[in-house]
């Protein structure tokens, strides 16, 4: 079993301690330095009154994203489904002659 990490990640100003596998320490930096460019987008982009509110948009961006990979995939996968089921119809008719 691997030792776990102590990290500390700076999101929004603000420095958070976390216990981590090592395996997730890249993906967790990269997320924090993802959040906090999109905190400075937001904010050079939009009157921005409360962090609480740019937290949010990076939020919501970020739900957005993962739910249109989900829908692509799940949209590409019915496809090679469907062009499977018409594969495996033609070779079955082919394999009857």
């Amino acid at each position: 079993m691997s030792e776990k990490l102590k990290i500390k990640l700076s999101i929004a100003d603000r420095v958070y301690p976390l216990t981590v596998d090592p395996s997730q320490e890249e993906g967790l930096r990269s997320a924090s330095k993802k959040i906090d460019a999109m905190i400075k987008q937001f904010e050079q982009s939009y009157a921005v009154r409360d962090k609480q509110d740019v937290l949010a948009m990076c939020a919501l961006q970020f739900a957005t994203q993962v739910e249109q990979k989900q829908i692509i995939t799940s949209q590409t996968s019915e496809t090679a489904f469907t062009r499977l089921q018409n594969l495996d119809k033609k070779l079955s008719e082919l394999l009857r002659k």
